[in-house]
């Protein structure tokens, strides 16, 4: 008897066929960071809500993402943590293969290099030591929804006149959504022109989270921060 397989290829095909789409695997991206509606959505990934409603459809259908209603509201969120890592684990399989992705991505980032002489956990005993600074330049509702351990949060939009709050004799490492957003580096540009020794770090909270390493979250929208969870 010949049994084919054909139907459980084309069950995966789904798969790829959703993340086909650049903006489908930037919305993605953005839901890595947490929960967010459609209206967020369009407005952070620069398209129109109706264009990101029909790339959300595709991405349920997929299994990819999940919703909830909220008033008139809807808002997206991944289906599973598993899709941030296959998201972190298919951008670092292109940079790993292609070269136009490892050229552009040069281009863009090459006033600021991201840090590369202290690991994840080194970086996290120093943070935890109060060694260095480790600061969140994303919105703030997306460091609520999840943040790296002993990491403040500084929006972008607000460091400039948030300056005072960190201390020029202490070094500052920040990082936002990861290695294809550009505000970590804007910060930092900024905190270096004001004499802060700073660098960028390429992860973000899906990068971190693929490494099995610990997330934090803040508790009802409040600054104070959970016991920090142990590094592995």
């Amino acid at each position: 008897m010949s049994i084919t397989k054909a139907p459980l290829y084309e069950q995966v095909a789904r798969l790829g066929k959703a993340l086909s789409s650049p903006k489908r695997l930037e919305l993605i991206e953005l839901l890595c960071q947490g929960e967010k509606t459609v209206e967020v959505l369009a407005d952070q990934a620069g398209i129109g809500v109706k264009l990101t409603s029909a790339h959300l459809k595709e991405l349920r259908q997929a299994r990819l993402v999940d919703t909830r209603k909220d008033g008139k509201h809807v808002h997206y969120r991944l289906a599973s943590p598993g899709v941030a890592a296959l998201w972190v684990s298919l951008r670092s399989a292109a940079h790993e293969r292609l070269v136009e992705l490892q050229v552009a991505l040069a281009t863009l980032v090459r006033e600021v290099p991201p840090l590369h002489d202290m690991d994840r956990k080194a970086l996290w005993r120093a943070a935890r030591a109060g060694e260095v600074v480790v600061i969140d330049v994303r919105p703030t509702e997306e460091y609520d929804a999840a943040h790296l351990p002993h990491a403040r949060s500084l929006p972008l939009a607000e460091l400039r006149r948030r300056l005072n709050e960190l201390s020029p004799q202490q070094p500052v490492v920040a990082y936002c959504r990861g290695p294809f957003c550009l505000f970590a580096r804007d910060a930092v540009a900024l905190l270096r022109q004001h004499g802060f020794q700073a660098e960028v770090l390429s992860d973000g909270v899906a990068e971190w989270r693929a490494q099995g390493l610990p997330i934090a979250t803040t508790a009802n929208g409040r600054s104070a921060r959970p016991p920090a969870p142990r590094m592995p």
